[in-house]
């Protein structure tokens, strides 16, 4: 194929500095206050505060307000914007303008509440067909944002008779859940903490390839990944992609999404080229976590927007090109308080540094008890293509705390004292005495890790690149704060039984350590030793995504939703159904399109160069000359596509024959073993054999290296 140098589109700022237009199409606390009586701003910043309801009264100074901002803006639509159960957004857009009276019109109550029709999306059996009504509701701690003309509303989900539709619901419920439990601990060290959220920074990796060369590949505007294509003979492997100097058109490219990012109050701070050719990550500053994941969702919606008037696609898709390093969306989560402290922060106060354990391994501890959890919470068919291949962290659920930190909790697990040295050195003695400082950033990271610490936070890396961040992080909320309204219980227990503070907190702290040991590990995630090592202390290796699942429709996942008020056990089992249709719709989808594919494009394809070869080399041996390699070339050719025949049709019957079956767990699970893992490597191998042995000018698939490096 000839390279053709590719244009580019430029792309201008409104300003020189981003401070002038970050936040233009917001209307965010500074724009409210300018807008609103002082009264009503109060109530309204208390509502975003505290969690309160917002009156009618209050709803309709909003919507004035708000509707004169918008039609300044050059607004003439409204959005309810939500985030059903599909994994995407959502919006039903209605216009100010009233016919009527001939006026743009914008009611209280058309900004606190409106009714899309909730059994057209999945609610796992919540809502049926005819049970149609739902309602979206304004959620005032996210802020309202214009965005293609549209003024946007962030809204929850629910149904008519109350549970959650979506995935903010639960992210809030289980934001309250853990600031409650963190305030009562923070409580032992500092009693002017009144609230503490989770802050999030969401690093988000993706594919960039040419529009033109991915509209030729049915596999991808169909599933999102190639499910075809030989490695090209230049790859990753000279690392020379990572950080290297990024490609004119692509730069452009990033400079568009940014500057329309900036407007609407979207922080990004960081881009680069990531290890994988093709690929890349753009990374925000920390936000509080419900804004963070309705920014990570409104960034990936930009980014496709702006990526088609540059020519370009997006792929979001964990593993679109085998061989090579897929995408994450590494979540960066700690905890804050309301005076400003980061509780997962080390610091010179003995103070500060004993809540600092406390935290830690509170947070070590809920991963240990709810691992199965928190994997569940990132399954997903094109994450289960990711999990333990290349960069990605495996699939078993571990958490990584580097020499230090590791040190620190194993001397403090058998004897209360530790000493480190490190450079100048560094001591602490924990449990009787006082604390000194713990050295931040004094260990390497590991890049194996699913969860590992990272200086002052953790960081989540098994979260795949396509996944709505809110789901991970409820789990992550709700699991941490049960573990630590547990420590509440545990410490008040031993200063009841006559310990003095500090001794009780320790001492809690060291049972702690020693029940939850096993998932720590430091090593390489993907060594065959690290199985059979996380296999012996009892840790879960849970592959694929149908089986993962299970863990939602336990009674200890259920009892620790229900503890928390976070999801009922109706909600659990909805979503579980959701997941599990969702998982086997993407495995019919992938395995129709490789049947199709491999019978229409890539048989006849391999038939005709065969018949050329029998053309060739019957000429050859017509004229007496050596017609072996033709020979060998045909048969290599005929065993190939009889192998593609053969396991496409039996994959076929495997669809008939599992689509017979009605219980959905199941279904699920054949969809996984008994078609996706009996059938698409079998003939993935086939066909990039073919790639190999087929003239170039005939084979019917643009390939990996012209849609990986062709910029």
């Amino acid at each position: 194929m000839k390279v053709q140098e590719r244009s580019y589109v430029t792309s201008e700022a409104p300003s020189l500095k981003v401070s002038d237009y970050f936040g233009s199409q917001v209307f965010g606390l500074k724009e409210m206050q300018e807008a609103l009586a002082p009264s009503v701003y109060q109530r309204v910043a208390g509502a975003i505060e505290k969690g309160s309801k917002i009156d009618m009264s209050t709803a309709e100074e909003v919507a004035t307000a708000v509707k004169s901002w918008a039609l300044a803006k050059g607004a003439t639509h409204y959005t309810h914007w939500f985030q059903p159960l599909t994994g995407s957004t959502a919006e039903k857009h209605d216009t100010f303008f009233d016919a009527l009276s001939k006026m743009e019109k914008f009611k209280g109550s058309a900004l606190v509440q409106q009714e899309p029709d909730a059994s057209s999306f999945p609610s796992g059996g919540i809502r049926t067909t005819f049970e149609a009504r739902g309602y979206t509701a304004w959620d005032p701690s996210s802020p309202i944002f214009i965005y293609d003309k549209t003024l946007c509303i962030p809204t929850i989900f629910v149904s008519y008779t109350g549970e959650a539709l979506d995935f903010k619901t639960p992210l809030i419920r289980s934001t309250e859940a853990v600031n409650q439990a963190a305030v009562d601990i923070c409580q032992y060290f500092d009693r002017n903490v009144r609230k503490v959220y989770p802050s999030l920074g969401v690093e988000q990796e993706y594919f960039l390839i040419d529009k033109a060369l991915y509209s030729t590949r049915p596999d991808l505007v169909m599933s999102g990944r190639s499910v075809f294509g030989h490695n090209p003979a230049r790859g990753q492997q000279l690392d020379d992609h990572y950080f290297g100097s990024i490609a004119q058109r692509v730069k452009e490219y990033m400079k568009d999404f940014e500057i329309e990012a900036w407007k609407l109050g979207i922080p990004v701070s960081t881009r680069h080229n990531e290890v994988a050719p093709g690929q890349y990550e753009v990374a925000p500053l920390f936000e509080e976590i419900n804004k963070a994941c309705d920014h990570n969702l409104l960034l990936m919606d930009l980014m496709e927007k702006v990526a088609d008037r540059h020519g370009f696609k997006v792929l979001f898709h964990e593993k679109p090109f085998a061989g090579l390093n897929g995408s994450g969306k590494h979540n960066n989560w700690s905890l804050i308080t309301d005076t400003g402290v980061n509780l997962f922060q080390p610091s010179n106060s003995a103070r500060e540094n004993l809540q600092f354990l406390c935290f830690l391994v509170g947070t070590i501890k809920a991963v240990y008890v709810y691992a199965d959890l928190l994997r569940a919470s990132i399954a997903s068919a094109s994450n289960d293509y990711r999990l333990g291949a290349n960069e990605a962290p495996p699939a078993i659920i571990s958490v990584f705390l580097g020499s230090t930190l590791s040190s620190v909790l194993d001397e403090l697990e058998h004897n209360g004292n530790v000493k480190i040295e490190k450079g100048d050195n560094m001591y602490m003695k924990l449990g009787l005495t006082k604390i000194p400082e713990i050295i931040l950033d004094n260990t390497d990271r590991n890049r194996t890790s699913p969860f590992a610490f990272t200086g002052n936070k953790f960081e989540f890396r098994a979260v795949g690149s396509s996944a709505n961040s809110a789901g991970p992080m409820t789990a992550l909320n709700v699991i941490v704060a049960d573990v630590l309204k547990e420590m509440k219980v545990d410490i008040d227990k031993e200063m009841e039984a006559g310990k003095e503070k500090k001794i009780a907190i320790v001492d809690v702290l060291r049972r702690y350590i020693t029940e939850s040991k096993d998932i720590r590990f430091e090593a390489d995630g993907y060594s065959d030793e690290w199985a059979e090592e996380a296999a012996r202390r009892g840790l879960s290796n849970l592959k694929s995504t149908p089986f993962a699942l299970d863990t939602l429709v336990t009674k200890k996942t259920a009892d620790l939703y229900k503890r928390h008020k976070v999801l009922s056990e109706k909600e659990l089992h909805a979503r579980h159904e959701i997941r599990l249709e969702n998982y086997i719709m993407r495995v019919q989808i992938e395995s129709r399109v490789m049947g199709d594919l491999a019978l229409n494009h890539i048989i006849p394809t391999a038939i005709q160069y065969q018949n050329k070869l029998i053309e060739n080399a019957n000429g050859l041996k017509g004229l007496g000359l050596d017609h072996r390699a033709a020979i060998e070339t045909i048969e290599q050719v005929s065993k190939h596509i009889e192998s593609l025949k053969l396991n496409v049709g039996e994959m076929i019957e495997a669809r008939k024959r599992i689509n017979k079956e009605e219980d959905i767990a199941k279904k699920a699970k054949l969809y996984s073993t008994d078609v996706k893992d009996a059938y698409f490597d079998k003939i993935r191998y086939a066909v990039d054999k073919l790639e190999l042995l087929v003239d170039n000018e005939s084979w019917p698939l643009v390939k990996y290296r012209e849609m990986l490096f062709i910029k």
